[in-house]
């Protein structure tokens, strides 16, 4: 990414604390309408013999909530409950493969959530069957899963293995243990460590671990900790998150005082603490907030302009076709965007009367195509070609796209506008630029950094 003079001190600051989408998408989610399962297993329809596919699973269930936690979660120890939904599961994988015609297989599955182990050891072996009965998997597949190092044993481990288990994401957050009781998620550095032990017993090549900044109680000494922390385990990758306080949207985060949040000065100086540490420790910058060992296919791939950003975050996998599981999953294929029905009951209701579930999602125009690109590459690259931007989008996108340019956040180059060393912390901000539903209601989205 290009470099320029440092930008001022205060623009950064009001940069940093605007509210933007994470671009996990485009339309973004809060863009979404009313679709049915028609429309859906319309698109599905449309799968050609060479597309592969992505698969998602959702689990939103975990054994107790973490404060500052943003997911579509629940807190059960119901067993029938946990079995139900499992079944659940199985019939929605079973009704959307029946719709697919001819297909290049499956190359990737992540099991989301929530906390997928929830499930239990024969919970993951029966959704794991099940999902190979209903699609056939590529050779090599990626098998990941979202892990809570406090939950694991033996006896999940175990089950991972049966499943195929090659990547594992590890909620980390912070290692500091005053500021895992200010966020409800006591854990012990060595339970992370020994995760990692048993995972790499498995032979799960991938480790991935997460971190958040922007905590109560988090000064830059505690993130800086934890990056090393991250580091010294020997993960492959590792994501470093912006707290998201939207206690508006997540009740439970009422827990979490405001007055002990760090504010955006000291947030901005959190962000770049994980930075240094991290590509100081041999890590190349990915993007917006990720980090990767210099062999990992997320480095190779983004080296190569080949990386891709979906509903999970930064991504190698390509597939046209992300089907989303369970209930609030988000999937998108060629012809656009779909959602499950997000209420638990009303999805398993659906899925139950052998109906897709869908509920919202989006058509996507040609100029929704057009943005989608331009924002996905910004994401992932930092740059773009000003030439494939139509001149109508660019007028459009001129008062927000001038504004960076005169902060020194964005730079020209050519014939490119590619982000500065400065701005790489602010890409939403220049995504932004060609969003063409962008609401300036600070309610839908978290600050920038």
């Amino acid at each position: 990414m290009s470099s320029t003079l440092a930008p001022p001190a205060d623009a950064l600051l009001r940069h940093a604390a605007t509210p933007l989408p994470r671009y996990t998408s485009y339309p973004t989610a809060p863009h979404f309408a009313s679709i049915d399962g028609e429309t859906y297993a319309g698109w599905l329809r449309e799968a050609k013999p060479k597309d592969a596919l992505s698969l998602y699973v959702h689990v939103p269930f975990c054994h107790s909530l973490c404060w500052y936690c943003g997911c579509h979660t629940s807190v059960t120890r119901s067993a029938a409950r946990i079995a139900r939904y499992n079944d659940g599961l199985v019939r929605e994988a079973a009704m959307v493969a029946a719709l697919l015609p001819a297909h290049g297989g499956v190359g990737a599955l992540h099991l989301g959530g929530g906390t997928p182990t929830a499930l239990g050891p024969a919970g993951l072996r029966r959704l794991g069957a099940a999902l190979r009965a209903s699609f056939a998997f590529r050779p090599g597949a990626e098998i990941a899963a979202e892990l809570d190092p406090r939950s694991l044993d033996e006896d999940l481990l175990a089950a991972l293995a049966d499943i195929g288990l090659t990547r594992a994401s590890l909620g980390v957050q912070d290692v500091t243990p005053a500021v895992q009781e200010k966020i409800g998620r006591v854990q012990p550095t060595a339970q992370v460590e020994a995760a990692v032990r048993g995972l790499r017993a498995l032979g799960v090549a991938g480790i991935n671990m997460d971190l958040i900044y922007g905590l109560p109680g988090q000064d830059v000494a505690e993130v800086e900790a934890s990056a090393r922390f991250a580091a010294d385990c020997g993960a492959d990758r590792v994501a470093v998150f912006g707290y998201a306080h939207v206690p508006w949207m997540k009740a439970h985060q009422k827990g979490i005082r405001v007055e002990d949040l760090p504010d955006a000065a000291l947030r901005m100086r959190q962000a770049e603490a994980a930075a240094r540490i991290l590509t100081g420790a041999g890590y190349v910058a990915i993007g917006l907030d990720h980090f990767a060992r210099p062999g990992d296919g997320m480095a190779v791939a983004a080296a190569r302009g080949a990386l891709r950003r979906n509903f999970q975050g930064y991504t190698t996998d390509a597939a046209p076709f992300l089907l989303g599981f369970g209930a609030s999953a988000i999937g998108s294929t060629p012809g656009g965007f779909v959602q499950n029905a997000a209420e638990e009951k009303q999805w398993l209701a659906a899925v139950e009367q052998g109906r897709l579930p869908a509920v919202r999602g989006r058509a996507l125009t040609p100029e929704d195509r057009i943005r989608a690109r331009l924002i996905e590459r910004i994401m992932c690259d930092g740059a773009i070609e000003a030439a494939e931007v139509p001149p109508a989008m660019m007028d459009r996108a001129a008062a927000r796209l001038d504004g960076l340019l005169a902060d020194g956040l964005v730079a020209r180059d050519g014939g490119r506008l590619v982000a500065t060393a400065a701005g790489r912390p602010f890409l939403r901000h220049f995504a932004a630029c060609f969003d063409a539903f962008l609401s300036p209601s600070p309610a839908r989205h978290s600050a920038a950094v």
